[in-house]
């Protein structure tokens, strides 16, 4: 009962959610990363509204976030214009 529970608290923050674009392995990749960019920004900033880390030190790490997710996207060289 208590790993179920687990299980169930485990869904709840982490949520992850199915790809429905156009599958392509790239595509598949990068909305895997963009959903971690989104989960850590989004304990970045609970940690910032708390007062765990300042607003400065926030900034800095979602700066760091999104450099990541921009060169994963060029690594990936996915056509942005792909229907």
């Amino acid at each position: 009962m208590d790993n179920d529970n687990q299980i169930d608290k485990n869904n709840f923050i982490y949520q992850r959610y199915r790809y429905l674009g156009k599958y392509t392995p790239q595509n598949f990749l990068f909305n895997a990363n963009l959903q971690e960019f989104s989960e850590r920004v989004c304990h970045l900033s609970n940690l910032q509204t708390s007062g765990k880390i300042s607003s400065q030190k926030c900034y800095e790490e979602i700066e760091l976030l999104w450099q990541q997710l921009t060169e994963s996207f060029k690594t990936l060289i996915i056509d942005e214009f792909d229907e």
